[in-house]
C-alpha cells in the first residue's frame, strides 16, 4: 500500500512539473516579452512586474495566500495541498527554469498564440490531475464546485476578461487587450478540448438481426463492450436488435468495418460522443476530495 502512494505521488509530481513548465514557457518566455496582458493571478504579476519589477513568481504567490485560505474549506484538504505544492513548482518554474530558454520577441499575435497554447496544455495537465496552480484557480474551482454543469474553460474565459481590461487600461495598451482575449480565449479552448475530449469519440447504433454475432465481432475487432436493445421495424413491424457501442475514433472505423463483413445487410448510424464514462473511458474529477482514475 505504501509504494503505491509512493508511486501515486511520484506520478502526481511529475505531471504537475510538465503542467508547470509549459504554463512557465507560455507566461515568460511569449507573454511577458510580447507585453500584453495575461489571464488570472499571473496577469496581475505581470502588472506588478513591469510597473515595480516585482518578480512574477513572488508576486504569484503573496497573492494566493489570502484566496487559498479562503477556499480551503469548499475544496478540500486534499486539494488544496496538491495546489498548495503546485503552485510553489509553478513559481519556481517561471521564475528558474523558464529563463533557461530563448525568449520569443518576434511578432504579437503568434506570441498570444503560442501563450494561449502552452499555458493551456500546462492547466489542462494539471487540472486533470485533480490540482491547480492555486490563486485564481481557486476561484474558478470553487465556481465549478457551486456549478459543477460549467466547463472548466468557459469559467476560466470569463474571470480573466476583468484582468485583462484591468492590465490594457494600466499598461495604456488597447493591442494588448486584444491580444489577451485572444490568449484568454485560445486558453480556454485549449483546456476544454483536453479535458473534455479526452472522453470524445463516437458511438454507434447498428440495428441487424444478429445482435449476439455483431457484438462478439466488436469486441474481436477493439475489445469494446456493446448493448443490445430491442427494436421493431417502423414499416412492417418485424423484430430487430439496435447495438449500441462507444469507442474511439480509431475504433469505429475498425467497428465499421468489421460489423460490414460479419452482416452486410445491417444499418448502422455513427454518432459523435462529446464524453463518455464508465469502464474504459478515463473519469476526470475535479475539486474533490478523489484523485483521477481509470
Amino acid at each position: 500500500m505504501k509504494k503505491t502512494n509512493e508511486t501515486e505521488l511520484a506520478k502526481q509530481l511529475f505531471w504537475e512539473v510538465v503542467g508547470s513548465i509549459f504554463i512557465a514557457v507560455g507566461i515568460y518566455n511569449f507573454a511577458v516579452q510580447a507585453g500584453f496582458p495575461m489571464t488570472g493571478f499571473s496577469g496581475i504579476s505581470i502588472i506588478l512586474y513591469r510597473l515595480w519589477n516585482v518578480p512574477i513568481g513572488l508576486s504569484t504567490i503573496l497573492l494566493n495566500i489570502p484566496v487559498a485560505l479562503l477556499c480551503y474549506r469548499l475544496l478540500g484538504r486534499q486539494f488544496f495541498i496538491s495546489s498548495l505544492r503546485c503552485m510553489v513548482i509553478s513559481s519556481v518554474m517561471i521564475d528558474y527554469i523558464a529563463p533557461l530558454f530563448p525568449v520569443y520577441d518576434g511578432d504579437r499575435l503568434l506570441a498570444a498564440l503560442c501563450t494561449g497554447v502552452f499555458a493551456g496544455l500546462g492547466y489542462a495537465v494539471i487540472y486533470m490531475r485533480n490540482s491547480s496552480t492555486g490563486g485564481a484557480d481557486f476561484i474558478i474551482m470553487a465556481v465549478k464546485a457551486w456549478k459543477p454543469y460549467w466547463s472548466v474553460g468557459k469559467i476560466a474565459f470569463v474571470s480573466d476578461v476583468l484582468i485583462i481590461l484591468l492590465g490594457g487600461f494600466l499598461l495604456r495598451d488597447v493591442d494588448g487587450m486584444i491580444y489577451g482575449m485572444i490568449v484568454s480565449f485560445l486558453l480556454a479552448v485549449v483546456v476544454d478540448k483536453l479535458m473534455y475530449g479526452i472522453n470524445a469519440g463516437k458511438m454507434t447504433l447498428i440495428v441487424t438481426e444478429h445482435g449476439k454475432e455483431i457484438c462478439g465481432v466488436i469486441d474481436d475487432c477493439c475489445e469494446r463492450g456493446s448493448t443490445i436493445l430491442k427494436g421493431q421495424g417502423g414499416y412492417c413491424g418485424d423484430e430487430k436488435q439496435v447495438v449500441m457501442c462507444a469507442c474511439s475514433n480509431k475504433d469505429m472505423y475498425l467497428v465499421q468495418h468489421a460489423v460490414k463483413e460479419a452482416d452486410p445487410e445491417a444499418f448502422m448510424i455513427v454518432l459523435e460522443s462529446n464524453e463518455v464514462h464508465g469502464e474504459g473511458f478515463r473519469m476526470v474529477q475535479i475539486g474533490e476530495n478523489a484523485s483521477c482514475r481509470e
